[in-house]
């Protein structure tokens, strides 16, 4: 065979050819690239199988995308009904909450005092439940159950004196007449403690008035601020907080969550910067702003503690130097659930400042509510504001002919 026939016999080089095949339905042009060199019926078999392949696959996106569709479109519906739900519930709970609130707001002194006069019912009835004669037991026993209910020492002795006279006169000797002579002579001292008292608020015939708030820590100053920020406000006065407790830690922001809540300003400063300053500021606002009421929370200071009492004596100038009436009250706040502690704190307050009033806090979570009668009697201290609940309005103006007749309600109808 010669070079001639040889060449003749060599095959020529194979080139893969690019096969495209066009879906003529209506689907996206898919191109498929065969790679290897094949030139029988099986070339064009695995294209249309490689394309049945692909229509599969595409029906099943398509499928697949329909029901992630769909399924997201139900998410979507149930999450908006869910959150539309939500939100239903967290209306409906928010006007519970409120009605909650006024309900609270609405708190009486009987409500407010539930404790407070069941213990003295419980005290009272054990002690006339061994009652025989009146006789000097009778009235030793008598003082005895007067100090368990708070009333302290001295005042207990002085009813005890008192009560001893008016059994005599009244010539009480069965049981049922002598608890009627002893309740009725509790409720008359209640009432009668406050006739010469100056119980009212006081404030600036001109300019702002500027009302200090003191006590130790825990008493309720703040929070006693805030309620009493609401009311004045609701009453159509302009307020200004100024947080003067620069100290403790927290105590800004409190003052500051509850300036929020009542829509009124907070003259507040830098942690730990001197109180007198954000008492300077307050005041300097509430001038220039034309304020109503400026209120002052102080440092929760212990009535031993000598330079707190000076930082407070230097507020003072400092609130004399730019309005020289003021302030026109200096709120002494008690917390009634510490007792005879309250008694102890009030005095030394009271040596050490002039303190023109009490708020009393908390009377609806203790028995100790007897505390107001020590402290009209021995300290001469009118009892201005008493906190019975939560709720704004349940910081209520101390009347003592109301809260006499509510503390010994259930004795008198006996």
């Amino acid at each position: 065979m010669g070079l001639f026939d040889f060449l003749r016999r060599k095959e020529p080089e194979k080139v893969a050819p690019k096969i495209e095949v066009e879906v003529l339905q209506p689907r996206p042009i898919v191109k498929v690239e065969v790679l290897q060199p094949n030139f029988d019926n099986k070339s064009s078999l695995t294209s249309e199988a490689k394309q049945k392949e692909l229509d599969i696959n595409e029906e099943t996106t398509i499928i697949t995308e329909s029901a992630e569709s769909a399924e997201s479109a139900e998410s979507a519906e149930s999450a908006e009904s869910a959150e539309s739900a939500e939100s239903a519930e967290s209306a409906e709970s928010a006007e519970s909450a409120e009605s909650a609130e006024s309900a609270e707001s609405t708190a009486t002194l009987a409500t407010g005092l539930n404790k407070t006069r069941r213990t003295w019912s419980e005290r009272w009835n054990a002690f006339m439940a061994n009652f025989r004669s009146v006789d000097e037991d009778f009235f030793e026993e008598l003082e005895e159950t007067l100090i368990g209910a708070d009333v302290g020492a001295q005042t207990a002795f002085d009813l005890t004196a008192q009560l001893r006279d008016e059994v005599k006169l009244k010539n009480a000797k069965s049981k049922s007449e002598v608890s009627k002579v002893v309740v009725d002579a509790l409720v008359a001292h209640y009432q009668a403690q406050g006739v010469n008292e100056d119980a009212t608020m006081h404030f600036a015939d001109e300019g702002p008035t500027v009302i200090l708030f003191v006590g130790v820590n825990g008493v309720g100053k703040t929070t006693t601020i805030g309620k009493m920020a609401a009311r004045y406000k609701a009453e159509g006065k302009k307020v200004i907080l100024a947080a003067a407790d620069t100290f403790r830690a927290g105590a800004t922001q409190q003052l500051q969550a509850w300036g929020e809540r009542d829509g009124v300003e907070v003259i507040a400063g830098a942690a730990n910067v001197d109180p007198a300053s954000v008492v300077y500021d307050g005041v300097r606002a509430a001038i220039e702003q034309q304020a109503d009421v400026l209120f002052v929370d102080t440092a929760g200071r212990l009535q031993n503690n000598v330079n707190l009492m000076q930082e407070l004596a230097k507020m003072k100038r400092i609130i004399a130097r730019e309005l020289p009436s003021e302030p026109q009250e200096v709120l002494l706040v008690l917390d009634s659930t510490t007792g005879q502690n309250a008694l102890q704190q009030a005095k030394l307050f009271k040596d050490s400042t002039d303190v023109t009033g009490i708020v009393l806090t908390k009377l609806d979570g203790t028995a100790k509510g007897g505390i107001i009668l020590p402290i009209r009697n021995e300290l001469h201290l009118p009892v201005k504001w008493i906190g019975l609940g939560e709720g704004v309005m349940d910081l209520q103006v101390f009347d003592a002919d109301d809260f006499a007749k509510s503390l010994f309600g259930d004795l008198l109808e006996e």
